[in-house]
């Protein structure tokens, strides 16, 4: 069993054993094992919570990051995008305005992705991390 089959993740498997992946993407989840840049851009921090905003041009890719954090993720368009996900796999999924999905890690847990806008309009959503959650939250600097 992995530690993936208990999150609810979206979108369909589309390749398996790294399969597509190019070397550049390959390299860059190595260097950023760790990135704990969840979005675009930090919106708002506090005690409780990092609130995240992610726009992606059409083609444009968020890069490899590193989920250890209860969060939750709305999207604020319709869309399409491609995720590498650390186990080797890739899915495809689509997206609607205003669909949220939850997710919660437990100790030692994590998901580390990337997200590359595959429709022909930007894609955008709000993340929101909850820094109370099993993990310890990982370094922004």
């Amino acid at each position: 069993m992995s530690p993936l089959d208990d999150l609810p993740l979206a979108g369909e498997v589309v390749a398996k054993d790294f399969d597509g992946w190019s070397e550049t993407v390959r390299e860059e989840f190595g260097r950023h094992a760790f990135n704990g840049h969840v979005g675009g851009a930090l919106l708002r921090e506090t005690g409780r919570v990092r609130v995240w905003d992610i726009r992606l041009a059409p083609g444009e890719r968020l890069p490899a990051h590193r989920h250890v954090l209860d969060y939750f993720w709305t999207a604020l368009t319709d869309g399409r995008g491609r995720q590498h996900i650390h186990d080797g796999t890739t899915r495809e999924v689509s997206y609607r305005r205003g669909e949220t999905r939850s997710y919660a890690f437990g100790p030692g847990a994590y998901l580390l992705h990337d997200l590359q806008n595959l429709g022909d309009e930007p894609l955008a959503f709000i993340t929101v991390e909850l820094l109370e959650s099993a993990n310890r939250p990982l370094p922004l600097g």
